[in-house]
């Protein structure tokens, strides 16, 4: 009787070990699956080997509107850093306060709720953009590649 379960669980060992053996060979042929059938891998994302340099721009503030237009007493207070080519970093800081002033000029816009109801995401694209369209109106080079938006106090 003993020699018969140790039979058994050397066989009952066996079948796992081939089940998990099998197992291991299908994964192994499921992660080579697109060069063996032909299909070409997707190409490895290129990364970018520019250097940048953050410049910052402090407190733009901002008063907000109410919905009719007139001046509230709430605000806006945004700090903003432009990422910018090692090489234009100098010209970006040159530029600054046209910067502050195109910043100021679309965030004025906003009503108390505007900005309450915008995500920091839409409040970038919206000061990007701005940034995109003063440049573009001047006939200018932008000095940056991006702004991000590094603190926001609504108030």
């Amino acid at each position: 009787m003993n020699k018969l379960k140790l039979i058994l669980l050397f066989l009952i060992a066996g079948v796992l070990l081939a089940g998990a053996g099998a197992g291991g060979a299908w994964w192994l042929l499921r992660a080579r699956a697109p060069a063996v059938a032909g299909e070409t891998p997707a190409p490895a994302v290129e990364k970018d080997k520019r250097n940048y340099k953050y410049v910052s721009l402090d407190k733009v503030i901002v008063m907000l509107r109410s919905d009719s237009g007139a001046p509230m007493s709430h605000y806006l207070a945004m700090d903003l850093v432009f990422k910018a080519e090692e090489k234009a970093e100098k010209h970006t800081k040159e530029h600054l306060p046209l910067l502050r002033s195109i910043a100021v000029k679309a965030l004025s816009a906003y009503t108390l709720e505007e900005a309450l109801n915008k995500s920091i995401d839409d409040l970038t694209v919206d000061v990007n953009r701005a940034f995109t369209e003063g440049y573009a109106r001047d006939n200018a080079e932008q000095p940056f590649v991006e702004a991000l938006i590094s603190k926001l106090i609504i108030e």
